[in-house]
Formats: C-alpha cells, sequence, structure tokens
C-alpha cells in the first residue's frame, strides 16, 4: 500500500507540479546558471548511498567550500533565489524522483550524509531497515533547524550531539508505531507547517 501510494503521488504530485518546477529552473538559472540541480549522496535503506535530488539552492561547488550543514537563514553560501526555495522547502520538489525511482518514499527518516551516519549507534542503524523519506516528524519539529545551529561555536559539533540523537529518536519511535493513517498525518502536518 504504502509503494503504491509513493508511485501514485509522486507521478501526480511532478505531472501537477511540473509548470512551477519549470519555473523554479528558469529562476535558478537567471539567478546563478546552470546546474538547476544538485545530487548529493545520502544513506538509504540498507545502509547504501544514493544520490538525493535537490533543486540547487548554493553557489557552486558550496558544499566543498565549507560545513555539510547550513547555519542561519542567510549563509553566504546560498544564492537568493536559494533562500526563498529552502525557506519554503520548494528545493525538496525534485526528491520526488527519487519516489518515483524506489529510492525514498514520502514519509520516512530524512536521509542523511555518510559523514554523520558514521556517528550513528547500533540502535539507531536500524533507521536503514526501511527506505528514507522526503519528510517526517523530526523533519517537521526541527524546521528551523538552521536558525538553531546560527550563533553556535561550532555548529556541526552541535548538530552531531544536540539534534541529530533527537531526529534519531523520533525516526526509531517511527519504526516502532508506522501506519499508514500516521503517514498521512506526516504528509498533513508537514503540509501546514510549509505554511505556517
Amino acid at each position: 500500500m504504502k509503494r503504491f501510494l509513493d508511485l501514485i503521488v509522486s507521478f501526480l504530485g511532478l505531472l501537477i507540479l511540473s509548470p512551477i518546477l519549470l519555473i523554479i529552473a528558469i529562476l535558478i538559472v537567471i539567478d546563478s546558471g546552470f546546474p538547476v540541480f544538485f545530487k548529493q549522496q545520502r544513506v538509504g535503506k540498507g545502509n547504501i548511498d544514493f544520490g538525493m535530488l535537490k533543486f540547487r539552492t548554493m553557489r557552486k561547488d558550496a558544499d566543498k567550500k565549507g560545513l555539510l550543514i547550513t547555519v542561519g537563514g542567510r549563509d553566504s553560501r546560498i544564492t537568493r533565489v536559494g533562500y526563498y526555495l529552502r525557506k519554503y522547502k520548494l528545493d525538496e520538489f525534485p526528491q520526488l524522483f527519487n519516489v518515483l525511482k524506489g529510492e525514498m518514499s514520502l514519509v520516512g527518516p530524512r536521509p542523511e550524509v555518510r559523514k554523520y551516519v558514521e556517528h550513528y549507534s547500533e540502535e539507531q542503524m536500524k533507521v536503514f531497515s526501511i527506505k528514507p523519506g522526503i519528510t517526517d516528524y523530526a523533519s517537521i519539529q526541527f524546521r528551523n533547524e538552521n536558525e538553531l545551529l546560527a550563533g553556535r561555536d561550532n555548529p556541526e559539533e552541535f548538530y552531531i550531539k544536540e539534534i541529530m540523537p533527537v531526529k534519531l529518536s523520533f525516526n526509531l519511535e517511527y519504526l516502532r508505531k508506522r501506519t499508514f493513517w500516521g503517514d498521512m498525518a506526516i504528509l498533513f502536518q508537514t503540509v501546514l507547517s510549509i505554511f505556517r
């Protein structure tokens, strides 16, 4: 049932949103040129890496010039258009292609980069028993993550020691209690959180 929902929603979503996706792509090119998409290696089901798609919101090669996390809404690496794409989560839309391909689900633990996965405990590694998702309870609770990291002396250490364990506790709780209707509730809450 979950895979069927993923297929239907991702296909219809891409179809319905295609004019918006095209406009976003044009705005990115006007603002900062090509490429339009950014593919980052994340860790998925079975502890296997895959290329997660996003609209590019940073200057070219910015991921190689700083932290893997962004700090504050006005991180100097973020483009003008990228700031608004991130603010309203529009940069996440291309992940519907990942869902269509079967690499991700609509709801599930957000996929992390390998560098941070290396800090997971044996218990936390259980999140790789299912597909990662576009959204989850942790994404909703930590919607303002950039602001939490802003002003920290060592934002990466704060993320690893303070934020990441809480996110993973949400994910492990989701693993224990996941249901179809629970997924629907997470999707609904995600949409609400975007418009708050």
